[in-house]
């Protein structure tokens, strides 16, 4: 699931480190989640000043697109975070998260012209936005030992609606692609070929939709749960089965 804000599943494994990590890394991470900050803030301004200068949204993603690839690509660094052992992280859930935002980025709404104009396009790059500074900043400032509570809260807060459009934004932007996927057949392979496979690109959009279904409630709840815990100090225990 694209959002970010489901990110707040792993988080506290991010930032609770049982094990204190070297003072490299936490140079690094500090410089890396500082950098992110700054590229969001780039990303927000920019945004800002289109809309202001323009008074439409239209047009909006053209112009930011290279900034958006390289900040959200370059996130896959998260990844080598997590596979050096830096951030307290599953590579699996890290790398699906990524992975799913990248998708949206690379191979929908960049791949499609004709949808980068739809608001719904605009509602999940305003919802990416406010999420990932605040959420990068969250990690900075408490790599710092430093966290204002403003910005704890918003971590813990803002998700409660963000997270809900983001993931509407995501599933409206996938729906306008459909009739562009099927009528161009793109990413698709058909039989007869060498490979002797076949994949319709325009089925397989139609599965991952389907697979917004039952992942949404379970990192929406577990979200809520982490929230009691980091703001009101509720203590949850698993029950075995």
């Amino acid at each position: 699931m694209a959002s970010s804000e489901d990110e707040g599943s792993v988080e506290e494994k991010e930032n609770t480190r049982k094990k204190p990590i070297g003072a490299v890394a936490t140079v690094w991470l500090t410089f890396y989640n500082i950098a992110m900050t700054a590229g969001w803030l780039v990303l927000a301004i920019a945004m800002c000043r289109f809309y202001m200068e323009k008074r439409t949204h239209k047009g909006l993603y053209k112009s930011i697109q290279k900034t958006l690839k390289f900040f959200q690509t370059f996130a896959l660094l998260e990844l080598v975070h997590c596979a050096l052992g830096i951030v307290r992280t599953s590579v699996l859930v890290t790398g699906v998260q990524v992975s799913s935002r990248i998708f949206m980025v690379w191979f929908i709404t960049n791949s499609i012209k004709q949808i980068q104009n739809e608001q719904s396009v605009l509602l999940f790059l305003v919802v990416w936005t406010v999420t990932e500074i605040t959420r990068y900043s969250y990690y900075t400032f408490n790599l710092l030992n430093h966290l204002p509570y403003f910005i704890k809260w918003a971590r813990y807060n803002l998700f409660i609606v963000l997270y809900p459009l983001g993931v509407a934004g995501e599933l409206l932007t996938i729906y306008a692609a459909l009739p562009y996927v099927r009528k161009t057949g793109m990413y698709s392979l058909r039989l007869p070929n060498k490979y002797n496979v076949s994949f319709d690109y325009y089925y397989f959009l139609i599965a991952v939709m389907c697979f917004y279904v039952p992942l949404f409630p379970q990192l929406y709840f577990h979200m809520l749960r982490q929230r009691r815990k980091v703001l009101h100090g509720e203590v949850f225990v698993e029950k075995d089965d």
